[in-house]
């Protein structure tokens, strides 16, 4: 299967930002968590001389068109791609490579337009496909969407459109679900994106957005884990950073910004020193906007490792001429 081109958010600035301090230094490292077609990896590993970048993806697609346009664009001395899933990349470094340090860490956590725009991944309702969702598609221990649809309970199935989807019919939908499965499952994608339309009032069914997204963007979050693994893996990557390193994450959703957020906090409360890059998110410029309407929900937000805490005294700088009088 072609892996289909993917436009990737914030290109410019994520490579500006995580290259900033790296002029001056002979041995320079990336990490790029969520490969998808390259973008990110790719603009690193050509417009940073002779920098590695370490990137890592789970789905076979991904894997396999990455591996073929590394070797086309004479990149194997300089990008190794892991197959994994993100979670496992900062255990994965401790036992491989336990002395390497990142000067730059990217993980943009849209879904790429590949998965939207190949119907069969059941992602999108714009196509009819079995209900998958799965981003490792050949890891069969992973619960499908359309096995969370026909046998999670009233309760399980409402936590999930609430939480991840923020749905405001979440009991009319869960309704409509637990009366459909009990007479046939809901096996396809456009099954259970007209199943959500019919319980929308009739002047809400033909809006701007269809009445499908928030619930699919809730299975897609249930099936992959993706805020637990972001909850969890977080603290390991930022442990991952040289001096001076930073940890760039893109968000497309409340959920994962205020994730990001509450832990970029927590980290600056602790003993190593970090500081915030920007302390509101980058968000994408009009032109990119323009060219890509997807982007319009990105935030970019960067934290970096530090040599020292600065002191939050402004005195401070002047008590310690004094002591050295």
């Amino acid at each position: 299967m072609t892996y289909k081109k993917h436009y990737s958010v914030l290109n410019k600035e994520v490579v500006d930002i995580l290259s900033e301090n790296c002029e001056q230094l002979e041995n320079i490292n990336f990490a790029d968590m969520t490969f998808g077609a390259g973008g990110h990896t790719f603009a690193l590993a050509t417009e940073v001389n002779k920098c590695r970048v370490y990137s890592v993806d789970q789905d076979p697609d991904a894997l396999k068109n990455g591996l073929k346009n590394i070797e086309e664009l004479n990149l194997k001395e300089y990008v190794f791609l892991n197959d994994m899933n993100f979670e496992e990349f900062p255990e994965f470094i401790k036992d491989k490579h336990p002395d390497l340090k990142f000067n730059g860490i990217i993980a943009d956590l849209g879904v790429s337009s590949h998965h939207f725009d190949e119907g069969e991944r059941g992602f999108s309702f714009r196509f009819d496909a079995p209900l998958d969702m799965r981003m490792d598609s050949d890891n069969d221990e992973v619960e499908t969407a359309a096995y969370i649809i026909n046998n999670y309970s009233k309760e399980d199935l409402e936590n999930i459109f609430f939480r991840y989807g923020e749905e405001k019919f979440t009991h009319r939908i869960v309704k409509s679900i637990l009366e459909k499965r009990e007479i046939a499952p809901i096996e396809t994608t456009k099954q259970l994106e007209q199943l959500i339309i019919d319980c929308y009032p009739k002047k809400l069914q033909f809006g701007k957005t269809n009445p499908a997204t928030k619930c699919f963007q809730a299975l897609r979050i249930k099936v992959n884990k993706e805020l637990d693994v972001l909850e969890r893996v977080i603290p390991g990557l930022i442990n991952l950073l040289d001096e001076n390193g930073r940890l760039a994450i893109i968000t497309f959703h409340s959920l994962e910004d205020r994730i990001v957020k509450n832990l970029f906090k927590d980290a600056l409360q602790g003993d190593i020193p970090y500081e915030l890059y920007n302390k509101k998110p980058i968000v994408p410029s009009h032109g990119e906007l323009e060219e890509n309407p997807r982007s319009r929900s990105a935030k970019l937000r960067v934290i970096c490792k530090i040599k020292e805490k600065k002191s939050k005294n402004k005195y401070a700088q002047f008590s310690k001429i004094g002591e050295n009088r």
